[in-house]
């Protein structure tokens, strides 16, 4: 899935949630002094800062297939090697990386299978690809008050709970499937604090994403109806939402 939104906007949709995330990520990648490590499907930039304040950065590069947010990650990480490329065909050569590294883009990917694969490509041998994506199917996800409540307005909206390595297991299996060796799966959980409703439910308008997608595609009086149920859903301000990320590791 592409994301043709600005950078500002994305960074208020899911930034407040990623950034927190991509500390404990790295931790869990085993990311070590001295690697050099790409982050693919960069977006504008939370994980590949968090890997520029560890290693610096001449030792990260970084693709997306926006054209947007590589030119947001470009402008505010000088120094990174960031290109214009999908996970499905990574525009380096075999063995480059210590360390090949996707926060919350295995779901995007057209083709997990082909983006992991490129990934175990790149990276060395016994290198670390390392990977994770929201808890969508288990409702544990940062966007699943929203999807619970449209879920009242349609019993058939899917929400995101289908998309890949977002139900138990399932990013391992995809893993396994590539060849990856010795893979280790965990659960990373964030608590971001949301000092108002509007706040949380603001940039759920702006498009970004298949949730923002859905919202800006109701008429206005379901639009309505939606944000009543997630006021009425949530508790009062400020409030807390704890999300989960499935997270895998292994070594190529």
């Amino acid at each position: 899935m592409s994301f043709s939104v600005a950078a500002g906007d994305y960074d208020a949709f899911m930034g407040r949630y990623s950034v927190p995330l991509a500390a404990l990520f790295a931790d869990f990648a085993g990311v070590a002094n001295g690697w050099q490590v790409l982050d693919v499907g960069c977006g504008p930039g939370a994980l590949t800062r968090e890997l520029v304040d560890r290693l610096g950065p001449d030792a990260i590069s970084a693709v997306d297939p926006s054209e947007s947010f590589v030119a947001a990650a470009t402008e505010r990480l000088p120094g990174v090697n960031v290109r214009h490329a999908a996970a499905e065909q990574l525009p380096f050569q075999d063995g480059q990386f210590d360390a090949a590294l996707a926060q919350l883009v295995v779901h995007f990917m057209s083709d997990p299978v082909a983006g992991l694969r490129e990934m175990g490509r790149v990276a060395r041998p016994g290198g670390t690809v390392a990977a994770c994506v929201w808890d969508h199917a288990g409702g544990r996800g940062p966007l699943s008050p929203l999807w619970d409540a449209a879920r009242v307005l349609d019993s058939s909206v899917e929400g995101e709970s289908f998309l890949a390595g977002s139900r138990h297991g399932h990013l391992a299996e995809l893993f396994e499937t590539v060849g990856l060796h010795e893979v280790r799966a965990g659960v990373l959980e964030v608590d971001v604090q949301h000092p108002t409703f509007d706040e949380w439910w603001e940039p759920f308008t702006l498009g970004v994403g298949p949730a923002g997608g859905y919202v800006t595609g109701l008429d206005p009086e379901k639009r309505a109806r939606l944000k009543a149920l997630c006021r009425e859903r949530l508790p009062p301000a400020p409030f807390v939402v704890s999300a989960c990320a499935w997270s895998v590791r292994g070594h190529a």
